[in-house]
Protein backbone atom coordinates (compact mmCIF):
# COMPACT_ATOMS: atom_id res chain seq x y z
CA UNK A 1 0.00 0.00 0.00
CA UNK A 2 1.90 3.47 -0.99
CA UNK A 3 1.35 6.43 0.73
CA UNK A 4 -0.55 8.00 -1.97
CA UNK A 5 -3.50 5.25 -1.51
CA UNK A 6 -3.36 5.86 2.45
CA UNK A 7 -3.43 9.67 2.39
CA UNK A 8 -6.67 8.82 -0.03
CA UNK A 9 -7.92 6.77 2.37
CA UNK A 10 -7.52 9.05 5.51
CA UNK A 11 -9.47 12.05 3.09
CA UNK A 12 -11.92 9.78 2.53
CA UNK A 13 -12.86 7.98 6.28
CA UNK A 14 -12.22 10.89 7.74
CA UNK A 15 -14.83 13.01 5.82
CA UNK A 16 -17.44 10.56 6.36
CA UNK A 17 -16.32 10.79 10.05
CA UNK A 18 -17.47 14.43 10.08
CA UNK A 19 -21.47 12.97 10.40
CA UNK A 20 -21.04 11.54 14.08
CA UNK A 21 -21.06 14.40 16.46
CA UNK A 22 -20.07 12.32 19.64
CA UNK A 23 -16.06 12.77 19.46
CA UNK A 24 -15.30 14.42 22.74
CA UNK A 25 -12.92 13.48 25.46
CA UNK A 26 -15.03 14.87 28.29
CA UNK A 27 -12.12 15.11 30.99
CA UNK A 28 -10.63 11.83 30.59
CA UNK A 29 -7.85 11.20 32.62
CA UNK A 30 -4.44 10.22 31.08
CA UNK A 31 -3.28 6.57 31.62
CA UNK A 32 -0.14 5.74 33.42
CA UNK A 33 2.57 4.40 31.32
CA UNK A 34 3.69 1.05 32.66
CA UNK A 35 7.11 0.61 33.98
CA UNK A 36 8.03 4.10 32.61
CA UNK A 37 7.45 2.78 28.86
CA UNK A 38 4.65 4.27 26.54
CA UNK A 39 3.73 6.23 23.85
CA UNK A 40 2.07 9.69 24.03
CA UNK A 41 2.11 12.79 25.47
CA UNK A 42 -0.90 14.33 26.80
CA UNK A 43 0.44 17.88 27.54
CA UNK A 44 -4.00 17.77 8.62
CA UNK A 45 -6.69 15.58 7.95
CA UNK A 46 -8.68 13.64 9.78
CA UNK A 47 -7.99 15.49 13.55
CA UNK A 48 -10.93 16.52 15.00
CA UNK A 49 -10.91 19.27 18.12
CA UNK A 50 -13.25 18.90 21.35
CA UNK A 51 -12.62 21.32 24.66
CA UNK A 52 -12.48 19.20 28.19
CA UNK A 53 -14.62 20.73 30.86
CA UNK A 54 -11.40 22.49 31.99
CA UNK A 55 -11.91 24.22 28.66
CA UNK A 56 -8.55 22.51 27.42
CA UNK A 57 -8.49 22.40 23.66
CA UNK A 58 -7.90 18.36 23.21
CA UNK A 59 -7.55 16.91 19.63
CA UNK A 60 -7.94 13.43 18.00
CA UNK A 61 -7.92 11.46 15.12
CA UNK A 62 -11.25 11.03 13.93
CA UNK A 63 -11.94 8.20 11.54
CA UNK A 64 -13.91 5.68 10.39
CA UNK A 65 -12.49 2.21 9.67
CA UNK A 66 -14.87 1.79 6.35
CA UNK A 67 -17.29 3.96 4.71
CA UNK A 68 -19.28 0.65 3.75
CA UNK A 69 -21.92 -0.96 4.83
CA UNK A 70 -24.68 -3.64 4.41
CA UNK A 71 -27.29 -1.71 6.29
CA UNK A 72 -29.41 0.58 4.38
CA UNK A 73 -30.69 3.56 6.98
CA UNK A 74 -32.19 6.28 5.18
CA UNK A 75 -30.45 9.37 6.46
CA UNK A 76 -26.96 8.00 6.27
CA UNK A 77 -24.57 8.88 3.72
CA UNK A 78 -22.86 5.85 3.85
CA UNK A 79 -25.88 3.38 3.54
CA UNK A 80 -25.65 0.24 1.38
CA UNK A 81 -27.56 2.10 -1.41
CA UNK A 82 -25.42 5.29 -1.54
CA UNK A 83 -22.96 5.91 -4.49
CA UNK A 84 -20.38 7.76 -2.45
CA UNK A 85 -16.69 6.66 -3.06
CA UNK A 86 -15.78 3.46 -0.78
CA UNK A 87 -12.29 2.89 1.08
CA UNK A 88 -11.55 0.85 3.98
CA UNK A 89 -8.44 0.46 6.54
CA UNK A 90 -6.84 -2.39 8.12
CA UNK A 91 -6.41 -2.22 11.80
CA UNK A 92 -2.88 -2.32 11.22
CA UNK A 93 -3.48 0.89 9.25
CA UNK A 94 -5.50 2.51 11.53
CA UNK A 95 -2.98 1.65 14.17
CA UNK A 96 0.44 2.58 12.43
CA UNK A 97 -1.50 6.23 11.50
CA UNK A 98 -2.75 6.96 15.04
CA UNK A 99 0.87 5.91 16.36
CA UNK A 100 2.14 8.15 13.51
CA UNK A 101 0.07 11.29 14.24
CA UNK A 102 0.84 10.46 17.99
CA UNK A 103 4.52 10.85 17.31
CA UNK A 104 4.34 14.09 15.43
CA UNK A 105 2.10 15.66 18.64
CA UNK A 106 -0.73 15.80 16.39
CA UNK A 107 -3.29 14.15 18.27
CA UNK A 108 -3.88 13.24 21.87
CA UNK A 109 -6.28 10.38 20.87
CA UNK A 110 -8.54 8.31 18.30
CA UNK A 111 -12.34 8.42 17.77
CA UNK A 112 -12.83 5.12 15.88
CA UNK A 113 -16.07 3.93 14.31
CA UNK A 114 -17.44 2.44 11.16
CA UNK A 115 -19.56 1.34 8.71
CA UNK A 116 -20.77 -2.51 9.03
CA UNK A 117 -18.74 -4.75 6.75
CA UNK A 118 -19.73 -8.49 6.62
CA UNK A 119 -21.08 -8.78 9.95
CA UNK A 120 -21.75 -6.77 12.88
CA UNK A 121 -19.04 -9.51 15.13
CA UNK A 122 -16.79 -8.98 12.06
CA UNK A 123 -16.83 -5.06 11.98
CA UNK A 124 -16.51 -5.03 15.89
CA UNK A 125 -13.91 -7.80 16.34
CA UNK A 126 -11.67 -5.21 13.80
CA UNK A 127 -12.44 -2.12 16.01
CA UNK A 128 -11.58 -3.73 19.02
CA UNK A 129 -8.03 -5.31 17.44
CA UNK A 130 -7.54 -1.84 16.78
CA UNK A 131 -7.54 -0.82 20.39
CA UNK A 132 -5.75 -4.17 21.75
CA UNK A 133 -2.96 -3.35 19.29
CA UNK A 134 -2.63 -0.04 20.49
CA UNK A 135 -2.82 -0.68 23.89
CA UNK A 136 -1.25 -3.90 24.19
CA UNK A 137 1.57 -3.95 21.36
CA UNK A 138 2.78 -0.39 21.48
CA UNK A 139 2.09 0.96 25.03
CA UNK A 140 -0.58 3.42 23.82
CA UNK A 141 -1.68 5.60 26.79
CA UNK A 142 -3.52 8.40 24.87
CA UNK A 143 -7.53 8.71 24.86
CA UNK A 144 -9.63 6.35 22.85
CA UNK A 145 -13.17 6.62 21.84
CA UNK A 146 -14.73 3.30 20.29
CA UNK A 147 -18.32 3.41 18.58
CA UNK A 148 -19.18 0.52 19.49
CA UNK A 149 -21.97 -2.06 17.18
CA UNK A 150 -25.43 -3.13 19.27
CA UNK A 151 -26.03 -5.76 17.08
CA UNK A 152 -22.66 -7.39 17.62
CA UNK A 153 -22.01 -10.01 19.94
CA UNK A 154 -22.12 -8.45 23.81
CA UNK A 155 -18.54 -9.99 24.16
CA UNK A 156 -17.19 -8.11 22.10
CA UNK A 157 -19.21 -4.98 22.85
CA UNK A 158 -17.81 -5.24 26.19
CA UNK A 159 -14.55 -6.02 25.22
CA UNK A 160 -14.37 -2.17 23.84
CA UNK A 161 -14.52 -1.24 27.49
CA UNK A 162 -11.59 -3.16 28.31
CA UNK A 163 -9.28 -1.03 26.03
CA UNK A 164 -11.49 2.49 25.43
CA UNK A 165 -11.53 5.14 27.58
CA UNK A 166 -15.06 6.10 26.32
CA UNK A 167 -17.50 3.87 24.35
CA UNK A 168 -20.91 4.85 22.52
CA UNK A 169 -23.38 3.35 20.43
CA UNK A 170 -25.63 5.32 18.87
CA UNK A 171 -29.49 5.60 19.41
CA UNK A 172 -30.03 7.25 15.72
CA UNK A 173 -33.35 8.57 16.13
CA UNK A 174 -35.50 10.10 19.07
CA UNK A 175 -38.59 7.43 18.56
CA UNK A 176 -39.11 4.13 18.13
CA UNK A 177 -41.60 4.95 15.30
CA UNK A 178 -38.39 6.93 13.59
CA UNK A 179 -36.29 4.14 13.87
CA UNK A 180 -38.64 1.82 12.47
CA UNK A 181 -39.37 3.74 9.19
CA UNK A 182 -35.68 5.26 8.47
CA UNK A 183 -33.84 2.35 9.64
CA UNK A 184 -35.53 -0.54 9.50
CA UNK A 185 -32.97 -2.92 9.73
CA UNK A 186 -32.12 -1.64 13.69
CA UNK A 187 -34.21 -2.30 16.53
CA UNK A 188 -34.44 -0.23 19.39
CA UNK A 189 -34.47 -3.18 22.02
CA UNK A 190 -31.11 -4.18 20.68
CA UNK A 191 -29.49 -1.17 20.87
CA UNK A 192 -30.81 -0.75 24.67
CA UNK A 193 -29.42 -3.88 25.13
CA UNK A 194 -26.32 -3.12 24.48
CA UNK A 195 -26.16 0.25 26.44
CA UNK A 196 -27.74 -1.65 29.51
CA UNK A 197 -24.77 -4.36 29.03
CA UNK A 198 -22.41 -1.91 28.73
CA UNK A 199 -23.51 0.27 32.10
CA UNK A 200 -23.16 -3.33 34.01
CA UNK A 201 -19.94 -3.58 32.47
CA UNK A 202 -18.75 -0.25 33.62
CA UNK A 203 -20.57 -0.60 37.10
CA UNK A 204 -18.82 -4.07 37.26
CA UNK A 205 -15.12 -2.08 36.36
CA UNK A 206 -15.30 0.34 39.29
CA UNK A 207 -16.99 -1.84 41.82
CA UNK A 208 -13.46 -4.28 41.03
CA UNK A 209 -11.31 -0.99 41.24
CA UNK A 210 -12.22 -0.35 44.76
CA UNK A 211 -11.94 -3.70 45.73
CA UNK A 212 -8.62 -4.45 44.29
CA UNK A 213 -6.37 -1.43 43.51
CA UNK A 214 -4.56 -3.05 40.62
CA UNK A 215 -7.62 -4.23 38.87
CA UNK A 216 -7.93 -2.83 35.24
CA UNK A 217 -9.96 0.58 34.38
CA UNK A 218 -12.93 0.06 32.16
CA UNK A 219 -14.42 2.70 30.01
CA UNK A 220 -13.41 4.99 32.69
CA UNK A 221 -15.02 7.77 30.64
CA UNK A 222 -18.36 6.57 30.79
CA UNK A 223 -20.48 5.57 27.42
CA UNK A 224 -22.63 8.25 25.46
CA UNK A 225 -24.44 8.24 22.53
CA UNK A 226 -26.33 10.44 19.82
CA UNK A 227 -28.98 11.45 18.04
CA UNK A 228 -29.86 13.01 14.89
CA UNK A 229 -32.45 15.65 15.00
CA UNK A 230 -34.92 16.76 11.79
CA UNK A 231 -34.91 13.45 10.41
CA UNK A 232 -38.36 12.76 11.73
CA UNK A 233 -41.39 13.98 13.29
CA UNK A 234 -40.20 14.31 16.82
CA UNK A 235 -40.27 17.08 18.04
CA UNK A 236 -37.71 18.77 20.51
CA UNK A 237 -40.03 18.08 23.67
CA UNK A 238 -39.90 14.42 22.46
CA UNK A 239 -35.89 14.98 22.57
CA UNK A 240 -36.27 16.58 25.57
CA UNK A 241 -37.98 13.59 27.09
CA UNK A 242 -35.76 10.44 25.22
CA UNK A 243 -32.29 11.93 26.20
CA UNK A 244 -33.72 12.26 30.08
CA UNK A 245 -34.59 9.02 30.11
CA UNK A 246 -31.72 7.37 28.42
CA UNK A 247 -29.46 9.60 31.11
CA UNK A 248 -31.65 8.23 34.14
CA UNK A 249 -31.57 4.61 32.82
CA UNK A 250 -27.93 4.05 31.29
CA UNK A 251 -25.88 6.74 33.17
CA UNK A 252 -24.53 8.40 30.13
CA UNK A 253 -22.06 11.00 30.62
CA UNK A 254 -23.31 12.63 27.41
CA UNK A 255 -26.32 12.64 24.66
CA UNK A 256 -25.21 14.30 21.43
CA UNK A 257 -27.21 16.08 19.28
CA UNK A 258 -26.39 16.08 15.39
CA UNK A 259 -28.53 18.08 13.35
CA UNK A 260 -29.75 16.10 9.64
CA UNK A 261 -27.87 17.22 7.18
CA UNK A 262 -29.22 16.45 3.58
CA UNK A 263 -27.47 13.93 1.91
CA UNK A 264 -26.54 13.18 -2.07
CA UNK A 265 -29.28 11.04 -3.63
CA UNK A 266 -31.60 10.91 -0.34
CA UNK A 267 -34.45 8.93 -0.10
CA UNK A 268 -38.14 10.25 -0.62
CA UNK A 269 -38.99 9.59 3.07
CA UNK A 270 -36.13 12.70 4.27
CA UNK A 271 -36.84 16.33 4.97
CA UNK A 272 -35.56 18.05 1.77
CA UNK A 273 -34.47 20.64 4.39
CA UNK A 274 -32.03 20.56 7.11
CA UNK A 275 -33.35 21.93 10.71
CA UNK A 276 -31.99 25.08 11.38
CA UNK A 277 -28.52 24.59 13.12
CA UNK A 278 -30.06 26.94 15.75
CA UNK A 279 -32.20 23.92 17.25
CA UNK A 280 -29.47 22.20 18.16
CA UNK A 281 -27.65 24.53 19.83
CA UNK A 282 -31.27 24.80 21.56
CA UNK A 283 -31.39 21.27 22.29
CA UNK A 284 -27.63 21.43 23.85
CA UNK A 285 -28.55 24.08 26.17
CA UNK A 286 -32.03 22.56 27.71
CA UNK A 287 -29.20 19.38 28.00
CA UNK A 288 -27.18 21.49 30.30
CA UNK A 289 -30.17 22.68 32.34
CA UNK A 290 -30.81 19.14 32.99
CA UNK A 291 -27.50 18.25 33.47
CA UNK A 292 -25.94 21.16 35.84
CA UNK A 293 -28.95 23.30 36.91
CA UNK A 294 -31.09 20.86 38.45
CA UNK A 295 -33.75 21.80 35.70
CA UNK A 296 -36.30 18.33 35.41
CA UNK A 297 -37.00 17.59 32.13
CA UNK A 298 -41.42 18.73 32.82
CA UNK A 299 -39.37 22.04 33.02
CA UNK A 300 -37.40 22.47 30.17
CA UNK A 301 -40.41 20.96 27.94
CA UNK A 302 -42.57 23.56 29.63
CA UNK A 303 -40.15 26.19 27.77
CA UNK A 304 -41.36 24.99 24.37
CA UNK A 305 -43.57 26.74 22.46
CA UNK A 306 -47.29 25.21 21.34
CA UNK A 307 -45.82 23.33 18.92
CA UNK A 308 -43.23 21.29 21.18
CA UNK A 309 -40.12 23.11 19.65
CA UNK A 310 -38.03 25.26 21.81
CA UNK A 311 -38.11 28.80 20.53
CA UNK A 312 -34.58 29.62 18.33
CA UNK A 313 -34.63 33.48 19.42
CA UNK A 314 -34.29 33.20 22.88
CA UNK A 315 -32.27 30.63 24.98
CA UNK A 316 -34.71 27.57 26.97
CA UNK A 317 -33.69 28.82 30.14
CA UNK A 318 -35.07 32.71 29.21
CA UNK A 319 -38.14 30.99 27.95
CA UNK A 320 -38.68 28.85 30.83
CA UNK A 321 -38.68 32.29 32.97
CA UNK A 322 -41.25 34.29 30.69
CA UNK A 323 -43.85 31.30 30.84
CA UNK A 324 -43.50 31.83 34.67
CA UNK A 325 -43.07 35.23 35.11
CA UNK A 326 -44.80 34.79 38.78
CA UNK A 327 -41.06 33.23 40.51
CA UNK A 328 -39.61 36.50 39.51
CA UNK A 329 -37.80 39.06 40.41
CA UNK A 330 -35.45 36.97 42.77
CA UNK A 331 -33.92 37.91 46.12
CA UNK A 332 -30.58 37.63 45.58
CA UNK A 333 -29.61 37.48 49.26
CA UNK A 334 -32.25 35.29 50.52
CA UNK A 335 -32.68 32.46 47.59
CA UNK A 336 -31.79 29.33 47.55
CA UNK A 337 -29.37 27.66 45.46
CA UNK A 338 -31.75 25.98 43.47
CA UNK A 339 -33.94 29.31 42.98
CA UNK A 340 -30.82 31.32 41.94
CA UNK A 341 -29.91 29.08 39.03
CA UNK A 342 -33.27 29.52 37.50
CA UNK A 343 -32.12 33.44 36.71
CA UNK A 344 -31.32 33.63 33.26
CA UNK A 345 -27.89 34.95 32.91
CA UNK A 346 -26.79 32.96 36.00
CA UNK A 347 -24.56 30.04 35.72
CA UNK A 348 -23.39 27.83 38.41
CA UNK A 349 -20.05 29.07 38.68
CA UNK A 350 -21.53 32.83 39.13
CA UNK A 351 -23.95 31.20 41.50
CA UNK A 352 -21.37 30.11 43.45
CA UNK A 353 -19.74 33.21 44.12
CA UNK A 354 -22.47 34.85 44.86
CA UNK A 355 -23.14 31.94 47.65
CA UNK A 356 -20.06 32.53 48.90
CA UNK A 357 -20.08 36.36 49.05
CA UNK A 358 -23.82 36.90 50.82
CA UNK A 359 -22.08 34.71 53.54
CA UNK A 360 -20.14 38.23 54.71
CA UNK A 361 -22.06 40.86 53.29
CA UNK A 362 -25.60 41.91 51.97
CA UNK A 363 -24.80 42.67 47.97
CA UNK A 364 -25.61 45.04 45.95
CA UNK A 365 -26.57 45.59 42.11
CA UNK A 366 -22.61 46.30 41.82
CA UNK A 367 -22.03 43.23 43.64
CA UNK A 368 -23.81 41.27 41.68
CA UNK A 369 -22.44 42.71 38.36
CA UNK A 370 -18.84 42.04 39.82
CA UNK A 371 -19.53 38.46 40.45
CA UNK A 372 -21.33 38.23 37.06
CA UNK A 373 -20.60 38.53 33.09
CA UNK A 374 -23.31 40.89 32.46
CA UNK A 375 -25.55 42.48 34.75
CA UNK A 376 -27.92 43.48 32.07
CA UNK A 377 -29.82 40.37 31.33
CA UNK A 378 -30.22 39.86 35.18
CA UNK A 379 -31.89 43.08 36.26
CA UNK A 380 -35.98 42.16 35.43
CA UNK A 381 -35.05 39.16 37.25
CA UNK A 382 -33.33 40.07 41.00
CA UNK A 383 -33.78 41.99 43.75
CA UNK A 384 -30.82 43.39 45.87
CA UNK A 385 -30.38 45.68 48.46
CA UNK A 386 -30.68 48.77 46.78
CA UNK A 387 -32.08 47.47 43.49
CA UNK A 388 -35.35 46.45 42.60
CA UNK A 389 -37.07 46.39 38.64
CA UNK A 390 -39.60 49.24 38.87
CA UNK A 391 -42.37 47.39 36.17
CA UNK A 392 -42.50 43.85 35.04
CA UNK A 393 -41.71 44.13 31.42
CA UNK A 394 -44.61 41.94 29.15
CA UNK A 395 -43.14 38.56 27.49
CA UNK A 396 -42.87 40.64 24.04
CA UNK A 397 -40.96 43.72 25.63
CA UNK A 398 -38.70 41.80 27.82
CA UNK A 399 -37.73 39.06 24.84
CA UNK A 400 -36.50 42.18 22.79
CA UNK A 401 -34.75 43.53 25.75
CA UNK A 402 -32.54 40.59 26.32
CA UNK A 403 -32.51 38.70 23.19
CA UNK A 404 -28.75 37.88 21.68
CA UNK A 405 -28.00 39.18 18.12
CA UNK A 406 -27.92 37.31 15.49
CA UNK A 407 -24.84 34.83 14.57
CA UNK A 408 -24.44 33.10 12.15
CA UNK A 409 -23.77 29.21 12.60
CA UNK A 410 -21.33 26.73 10.58
CA UNK A 411 -22.13 22.79 10.59
CA UNK A 412 -18.67 21.90 9.81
Amino acid sequence: MSRLDLAGKLGILADAAKYDASCASSGAQRRDSKGGKGIGSTTGSGICHAYAPDGRCISLLKILLTNSCIFDCHYCINRKSSNVRRARFTAKEVVDLTLDFYRRNYIEGLFLSSGIIQSPDYTMEQIVEVARSLREDHHFRGYIHLKTIPDADPALVTAAGVHADRVSINVELPTRDGLTRLAPEKSEARIEGAMDGMKLAILDGKDARQRYRHAPKFAPSGQSTQMIVGADAATDRDIVGRAHGLYDRFSLKRVYYSAFSPIPDASAVLPLKRPPLMREHRLYQGDWLMRFYGFQPSEVQAAANDNGMLPLEIDPKLAWALKFRDLFPVDVNRAPRETLLRIPGLGPRAVKNLLAARRHRTLTLEDVGRLTTSVTKLRPFIVTVDWRPVALADRADLSAYVKPKPQQLELF
